[in-house]
């Protein structure tokens, strides 16, 4: 069994959640598993390992869990990116759109010096909007990202379309 089809099956698919007609990917299943984590990890840090890459930027929350682990084995730092009111410093903000109204992240004013080297990691890609939003506030705040890392997509909501056309996205398993 190669290092896909481990962490796939380790990932629960649950029926109509949160709605009827969704299947929700939970990646706790996979991340509980040892080797899983172990491959997700690998995953990312193949990826990423050796690209210049200066500092890894974490989606709350689940993001935060591979990115740590990601920014330790590539010898980057790690940027939070967190919703409203969760960072105790200054802090700049990009707002973008919700299939019900709209959300905001956020990430300290002092989090990135101009021109370092970005990837964003997340767990799972989906429309894309948070990610692009991610991007966004990053380049705002003066970083040139580089790419776009998640252990899940699901590609027939087309997330990658929405993305930066200049970023790289990677993604280990695709529904």
């Amino acid at each position: 069994m190669n290092n896909v089809q481990l962490v796939k099956e380790k990932i629960r698919s649950i029926k109509d959640f949160p709605i009827e007609g969704i299947i929700f990917r939970d990646i706790t299943t996979a991340i509980k598993d040892k080797e899983a984590l172990r491959e997700m990890i690998n995953f990312l840090t193949d990826k990423f390992v050796n690209k210049g890459i200066d500092y890894v930027a974490v989606v709350e929350s689940r993001g935060f869990i591979f990115g740590s682990a990601l920014a330790y084995n590539i010898n980057a730092g790690c940027i939070l990116i967190r919703k409203p009111g969760k960072l105790p410093a200054e802090t700049i903000s990009e707002e973008y759109s919700l299939e019900y109204g709209t959300d905001k992240l956020e990430i300290h004013k002092d989090a990135i010096e101009e021109g370092k080297n970005v990837i964003v990691i997340d767990d799972l890609l989906a429309t894309g909007g948070t990610v692009a939003a991610a991007c966004r506030l990053l380049k705002k705040a003066g970083a040139n990202v580089k790419a776009a890392g998640f252990i899940i997509e699901l590609s027939d909501l087309h997330g990658r379309e929405n993305l930066p056309d200049d970023i790289e996205v990677v993604s280990m398993i695709s529904y």
